[in-house]
């Protein structure tokens, strides 16, 4: 039985892990500051899964997706990859950490703004460093970009997703969870 369970399981996370890279191919809106950086609402199904299995499942699919998408998509090789990586992340095992002690729509709520201030403050922090690194831009012009480019994108993009997420979990997580039906969560 438990063998079965761990079956479905995989199977569900990488369905998860499907529909995550069909929507980064299907929706893709360039950022009018900095065209090289784009939305995509992939990070959507993959705080689903944080938000369903909890912070180790939502970590693996963010993984893959992130692999899948930099070296096997013609995604940005490893730049894209540790930036998508850390940014998607964190969000997820923030969702998946808090979410899973109590399930409630106050506590999604405060995981899912907990998680996208974590992940703009860590990718200034990630932009400082690896993009100097990386791109071989000088930090005072990464600097310059924090302002007007790299927080704004990223609360956008986080937020975003967040907000749908949010919007769709309740709707998805009966049949993530197996009953066919939604779970409304408890009222706190």
């Amino acid at each position: 039985m438990n063998n079965n369970m761990s079956t479905a399981k995989l199977a569900k996370l990488a369905m998860m892990t499907a529909v995550s890279l069909v929507l980064l191919f299907l929706v893709r809106i360039p950022w009018p500051p900095a065209p090289f950086l784009v939305y995509d609402p992939a990070d959507v199904p993959i705080y689903i899964t944080a938000f369903a299995f909890g912070p180790v499942e939502g970590l693996v699919v963010t993984l893959v997706v992130c692999l899948l998408q930099a070296f096997g998509l013609g995604g940005d090789g490893f730049y894209g990859f540790i930036m998508h990586f850390v940014a998607t992340g964190i969000v997820a095992v923030v969702i998946g950490m808090l979410y899973k002690k109590n399930k409630t729509k106050k506590t999604a709520i405060k995981a899912l703004v907990v998680g996208v201030i974590l992940a703009v403050l860590v990718m200034c922090i990630m932009n400082l460093i690896v993009t100097p690194a990386y791109m071989g831009a000088p930090t005072s012009a990464v600097v310059a970009m924090l302002p007007t480019v790299i927080i704004p994108f990223n609360l956008v993009k986080a937020g975003a997703n967040s907000v749908l997420t949010f919007l769709l979990y309740k709707r998805l997580s009966g049949l993530l969870h197996g009953s066919g039906r939604t779970v409304v969560a408890k009222e706190q």
